[in-house]
């Protein structure tokens, strides 16, 4: 067994769909309806090397689903295809039915997929509230605009008020964002993220670089917004990931090598082996 497992983590040997465990027993009938996003084959080549390797996913509506694995399994790859940072060797990828293989990033965000990254993304010398207001002039289609009146654009201050209470950044309005905690700069990016009024929100290791008093502040923040939307993750804190996570895709050397709930994952023997050496 450790010898196969070894073999399927290195790529050498693909794990048929039938000894995958699903995501659940009515996973496999679930209806079109309930699918918001859809992968088949998504495959992805950098001269010769293979970084995302024939990955299908479906990711249920207003649920969260986690990508987990080893470093280099191609998570981010991953994440870069659906918003088209990268360019598919070949695969589909399909939101709400519509292919969205061939659209451009403007248009992936437009149509509601809103991507959070590794690191930190906010303006640090602007306040907290500004930064979530310059997010919703975005949303409206004037974000350059910066010569605009401070009467229009105080305007957009009540919603972002309502969008700091809602990461409990509110007190932090008039702070300016270089001065801020790192977990609370993250809370802030997730405030910014939802001022794009997202329907998928795309989470890049949220708790990268964090504390233990962040991780569970921004986990609990996670499952505040996820009430309203659909969350896919990459996150490599296995505890958030068992305490948020409805399904797990584990991803090793770029292909799919497990998917469940975090029970089922964690017990089968092909995961334990390619998280040697990594797992919490």
């Amino acid at each position: 067994m450790a010898e196969r497992a070894a073999a399927v983590a290195a790529g050498a040997v693909r794990v048929p769909p039938a000894a995958q465990p699903t995501a659940g027993a009515g996973a496999a009938s679930d209806p079109a309806g309930d699918v918001i996003l859809e992968t088949r084959n998504l495959t992805k080549e950098f001269k010769g090397f293979v970084a995302v390797n024939d990955v299908s996913l479906r990711v249920r509506r207003g649920s969260i689903h986690a990508l987990i694995g080893p470093n280099g399994a191609g998570k981010t790859t991953t994440f870069n295809l659906l918003t088209r940072f990268h360019a598919p060797t070949r695969g589909t990828i399909l939101f709400n039915g519509t292919d969205i293989t061939r659209e451009k990033p403007a248009q992936i965000a437009r149509r509601g997929i809103v991507r959070s990254f590794q690191i930190s993304a906010v303006f640090p010398h602007l306040s907290v509230l500004e930064n979530v207001r310059i997010a919703l002039q975005r949303k409206l289609g004037n974000s350059f605009h910066f010569w605009r009146s401070e009467r229009v654009l105080d305007q957009l201050n009540g919603q972002a008020m309502e969008l700091l209470e809602a990461v409990d950044l509110a007190r932090f309005a008039d702070l300016v964002t270089v001065e801020l905690p790192y977990g609370r700069k993250r809370a802030l990016e997730i405030a910014t993220t939802l001022a794009l009024d997202p329907e998928l929100m795309l989470l890049d290791e949220p708790m990268a670089g964090m504390g233990h008093e962040d991780v569970g502040r921004v986990t609990a923040l996670i499952r505040k917004v996820a009430a309203q939307r659909t969350i896919l993750m990459v996150e490599h804190h296995l505890s958030v990931v068992e305490e948020l996570g409805d399904t797990i895709t584990v991803l090793a050397r770029g292909a799919v090598l497990a998917e469940g709930s975090y029970a089922e994952v964690s017990n089968n023997p092909l995961v334990r082996e390619a998280y040697i050496g990594t797992a919490e």
